[in-house]
């Protein structure tokens, strides 16, 4: 039985045809704080949390009203206007897989903005902080909930505008700046695949709306149209969720505020790559085609590499940021998968939108505490000092390492499961990640919140205000109960599934006494127990040890940033260099020779008229004289 996607049906009225109020609102919120500066200082930011509220209200409301329709009614387009004559007309697409994006984006990005009111209490440029904030949000909603890739693509950028505003708000910090840079120029490598791909899609199917192309009964593009296009689909997809070969601007955007980087890894940013995937499905998975092969390589290949990276990191946000890698490496693994997978790629989308959240958020209320400091080595027993901080983001600890009964034991070991049934030996490095993720993961918990206190003098480490901690507490709920809810019995499979395809028959049933369950609880277990015993049971030194090739091998990112730089940088900065000779030497030589020798002849011709009659008549005598000359010479010839 193929599987089959419901067909989209027209929408008007109701809170569905009203849904581009979900980013109407944060798109107004920034708009006021940026015009009206100033002005907005002292409650700016609490318009920015009431725009960011008032959008997950309307995306709650859409949701309530979309599961009223029948299973083949839950794909609802709502029009808005002709944007590109008889090319783009722009609208939303609200079906399962975006209502489920915009409500993490929202649900999540309020929390972020209300921990940011504390946050960022004492920065003197608070409002335009949460100008950006609103901005981002809107960016996202707007590449989530668009009917085609163009307004996709919109918003794509506009993610990729505010990340820049965001990760470098303190600019003057030269890293910041720099790491702000980074981000945009890696992203734009991604960018342009994504357009590259759309340029393809066009001619191939004469349109750029997801409707235009599921109705499509034209002549079937080839098998080589199909692949590029995915694989292009696929670059953009590895720049902005930050997969190999395009991860190294993730760990230096942690140089932004600590909301930021939540609002990057948990609900925005990295996941825009996994809905472009799971969105443009038609593209991987047409019979024959490598590109859905792809996506799952480079998945694998991500959660390895984020896991290991992980492994040696002491600045806090970078370890969070490793794992930020490579959890979108298993959702990605589980997109490459096909509809099988979609829902455990999801599933942990969202179930890690809550967990990361509350990590990175946790993370920032230790900095809050400890005079912003991030070196891990710095800090030992907190846990009795910061008691709510410990506790949630314990929470969120062990619901990433997959430990039973909480979300990420759900997802991500439903991902492995899959994986391992239907690519086995991808599926497997999956299992040698989860072993990884469990060591770095408690590495970091034991370096933070227990053994002995090594702070420095000046520290005084103190519970966070409560405009944190509730986030906290919230987001930790989402980590205890959210995976058994998605996963068991189908929920999530069934709910997306006329977005995505699939079939009852499809249907994954969650096995925890599997061999690869089981393997993973055992690796996970081992995992826990070396940090232990590396990290938790002896004192921690307060100077980063030299460590072994390896070890320098993952502080250093695998060795990234020199990989690019001597494989495209140096080359391309030569390249730049041999243009701009060739341009100045050659193109303008040419031409700045040719007018020099013009006028350099001129100049030379004109001294010859001197204006004096004699001089033009002794001029005439000798050409009158050689021309005789040469007339009797070929006459005697």
């Amino acid at each position: 039985m193929e599987s089959q996607i419901a067909e989209i049906v027209q929408h008007t009225g109701g809170v569905i045809g009203n849904a581009w109020l979900v980013i109407a609102f944060p798109l107004l919120g920034a708009f006021v704080l940026l015009v009206f500066g100033r002005i907005t200082n002292r409650w700016g930011h609490l318009l920015g949390v009431a725009m960011s509220l008032a959008s997950f209200v309307v995306a709650v409301l859409a949701f309530f009203e979309l599961i009223g329709f029948g299973t083949e009614e839950r794909r609802r387009a709502v029009h808005l206007y002709e944007f590109i004559p008889k090319l783009v007309d722009m609208g939303l697409l609200i079906d399962p897989l975006s209502i489920s994006f915009a409500l993490l984006i929202t649900g999540v990005g309020s929390l972020i903005h209300i921990y940011s009111i504390g946050y960022m209490s004492h920065d003197e440029h608070r409002r335009r902080f949460f100008a950006y904030l609103n901005l981002f949000v809107a960016a996202m909603l707007l590449l989530v909930l668009a009917d085609n890739y163009v307004g996709l693509f919109i918003g794509w950028e506009g993610v990729g505008l505010a990340s820049y505003l965001l990760i470098g708000f303190w600019q003057f910090k030269p890293t910041a700046a720099v790491a702000a840079k980074k981000a945009f120029v890696v992203n734009r490598v991604g960018d342009f695949g994504l357009l590259v791909g759309m340029f393809l899609i066009l001619p191939a199917f004469g349109t750029l709306s997801f409707k235009g192309i599921a109705e499509y009964t034209g002549p079937a593009p080839s098998q080589g149209i199909m692949l590029a296009i995915g694989l292009l689909l696929l670059l953009g997809a590895c720049g902005k969720s930050a997969q190999l070969p395009l991860q190294s601007w993730l760990l230096d955007a942690m140089e932004g505020p600590t909301p930021v980087s939540a609002l990057i890894h948990a609900a925005t940013m990295v996941t825009a790559g996994v809905y472009l995937v799971v969105r443009s499905g038609a593209f991987f998975f047409p019979e024959g085609s490598g590109a859905a092969l792809a996506v799952a390589i480079v998945g694998a290949a991500t959660l390895l590499a984020g896991a290991i990276i992980g492994c040696a990191k002491d600045d806090i946000k970078k370890g969070l940021a490793g794992s930020t890698m490579s959890q979108i490496g298993y959702m990605m693994l589980g997109a490459g998968l096909g509809p099988v997978g979609y829902a455990f790629a999801i599933g942990h989308l969202i179930t890690h939108g809550f967990f990361k959240a509350n990590m990175f958020l946790g993370a920032g209320s230790v900095m809050h505490g400890m005079n912003d400091e991030v070196d891990m080595r710095k800090y030992g027993g907190l846990r009795k000092f910061m008691p709510i901080t410990f506790v949630t983001f314990f929470i969120g600890y062990l619901a990433i390492i997959g430990f039973p009964l909480l979300s990420g034991y759900f997802t991500k070991d439903g991902i492995i499961e899959t994986a391992v049934h239907h690519q086995p030996i991808l599926g497997w490095l999956a299992v040698l990640g989860a072993g990884i993720t469990g060591f770095y993961m408690s590495r970091m918990v034991f370096m933070t919140f227990f053994g002995e206190k090594r702070w420095a003098e000046d520290a005084h480490p103190h519970e966070s205000p409560l405009v944190m901690t509730v986030p906290l507490m919230i987001l930790s709920l989402g980590s205890l109960g959210l995976g058994a809810y998605l996963v068991l019995n189908g929920t999530l499979y069934d709910f997306l599934m006329p977005a995505v395809g699939g079939t009852p028959e499809q249907r994954p049933h969650f096995d925890p006494f599997t061999t690869p369950g089981l393997a993973t609880l055992a690796l996970v277990a081992v995992g826990v127990v070396f940090a232990w015993m590396r990290y938790g049971r002896v004192e921690v030194p307060a100077v980063q040890p030299r460590g072994s090739f390896l070890t320098t091998f993952a502080r250093r990112d695998l060795y990234g940033d020199a990989l690019n730089e001597s494989l495209f940088m140096r080359p391309g900065q030569w390249l730049t260099r041999l243009a701009v000779f060739f341009d100045n030497r050659g193109v303008d030589g040419i031409v700045n020779g040719l007018a020099a020798g013009i006028g350099g002849s001129s100049g030379r011709l004109r001294r010859l008229q001197t204006g004096f009659a004699r001089t033009y008549a002794l001029s005439i005598l000798i050409g009158a004289a050689l021309l005789t000359g040469a007339l009797l010479l070929v006459g005697n010839i």
